[in-house]
């Protein structure tokens, strides 16, 4: 199979090389898989629009979706990357593990990622009974929505990286080795 390159600054275009800046102001770097974006004229830009339009979830909670969602589809690169994220919005490692696996001690994260899981795992053919749970949390139908958009942006990573097999540019997320209880 083609090896897919990380693309640097200057083997971008103009417009890129824009976003380039701004990742690295925002982040300190630009991250390798959206440096991969940047092969397409537009990619890079859509989805950093897509990723920072206003929802109902908070940083958290998107947080949560994404350790989930990248764990069900095998991603390291992302579950590398929202491990040092979830981090930063206050989740310690054990959190994070558990989230990965798909449990909260926190009943409403709890219903939010078992609801996330099952989306993912089942391509939205999903069992009533989760549904009926997360809206049981607390959450809305406008959070169903947002829920559904944010799987659907970290799947769009996760599959990108899955395919290309970049180098992870994070400390390696730490292997599970079983569903922890």
């Amino acid at each position: 199979m083609k090896t897919i390159n990380v693309p640097t600054r200057d083997q971008v275009s103009t417009p890129n090389q824009a976003l380039f800046d701004n990742l690295s102001k925002a982040l300190g770097m630009v991250p390798n898989l959206y440096a991969v974006m940047a092969h397409s004229e537009n990619a890079l830009a859509k989805y950093l629009a897509f990723q920072s339009a206003k929802t109902s979830l908070s940083n958290k909670e998107k947080e949560a979706v994404n350790l989930i969602v990248s764990e069900v589809n095998g991603c390291l690169y992302c579950q590398s990357a929202h491990t040092v994220l979830g981090k930063m919005n206050g989740f310690s490692e054990n959190e994070i593990l558990d989230l990965r696996s798909g449990i909260s001690e926190n009943s409403k994260l709890n219903a939010l990622v078992g609801l996330a899981k099952d989306i993912t795992l089942n391509k939205g053919r999903v069992n009533a009974m989760t549904v009926d749970k997360f809206f049981a949390a607390g959450y809305t139908e406008e959070s169903l929505i947002d829920l559904i958009m944010q799987i659907s942006d970290k799947i769009a990573m996760n599959y990108l990286h899955n395919l290309t097999s970049i180098q992870i540019d994070f400390p390696i997320a730490e292997k599970l080795t079983a569903v922890r209880a």
